[in-house]
């Protein structure tokens, strides 16, 4: 059986969590944030991130609730912190993604509503694979990444580390986009992007 859940985080992301763990009847224990905060659903504030040492790393799993705009540098660090530590983080899934089972996924991976995973690609720990978006055969999403919604990886796509893909972008076939990158919304991607770039536009150039 699935353990109890802690959700790191109570914004705009952490709600979108907490419905999906709700309609798979998830046992949620509370939530962390830097101070204390009502909750949409009711849940029980349980103090800073700190708290979650007290909890014994074999009876509860971690779901980190915090969303990105930019390069994804806090959900990372948050990630591998408590990872450090030896917790768990639960991947989760709605129920309505579409994902293959020739395909691969990693620790602690979201996967939206709508969401497409097809054959023999791979999304790494910690990565957000965000509402109707579609990840094409053959592609390799890095670890730490936000695949906004409404992206569209084409096939055998590689996007490095810490790399966030705007709402509404396509990156065309056998195109690599490099790590901590920032890609703009409504972007298509016709060449490789170098590490630690941005690029935008129709088609997107690096800035």
């Amino acid at each position: 059986m699935s353990k109890p859940v802690i959700l790191i985080g109570n914004g705009g992301h952490a709600a979108v969590i907490t419905d999906i763990l709700l309609q798979q009847k998830r046992s949620i224990m509370g939530f962390t944030a830097p101070e204390k905060q009502e909750n949409r659903f009711g849940l029980s504030y349980l103090g800073t991130d700190k708290v979650i040492d007290s909890y014994n790393i074999s009876d509860i799993e971690l779901v980190l609730c915090l969303g990105s705009i930019g390069v994804p540098y806090i959900r990372a660090d948050i990630f591998q912190q408590f990872k450090t530590k030896g917790y768990t983080f639960s991947s989760v899934i709605h129920r309505n993604a579409i994902i293959s089972p020739y395909s691969k996924l990693g620790e602690g991976v979201q996967i939206m509503a709508s969401a497409v995973i097809e054959s023999f690609a791979s999304v790494a720990d910690n990565t957000i694979i965000n509402t109707s978006s579609s990840i094409n055969h053959d592609c390799s999403v890095g670890s730490s990444c936000h695949i906004a919604p409404g992206v569209t990886l084409s096939g055998s796509v590689i996007v490095g580390d810490l790399t966030h893909i705007g709402a509404g972008s396509t990156i065309i076939q056998n195109v690599q986009i490099g790590s901590q990158v920032i890609i703009g919304a409504g972007s298509l991607v016709l060449q490789t992007i170098k590490d630690r770039s941005k690029a935008y536009g129709t088609p997107a150039k690096e800035v």
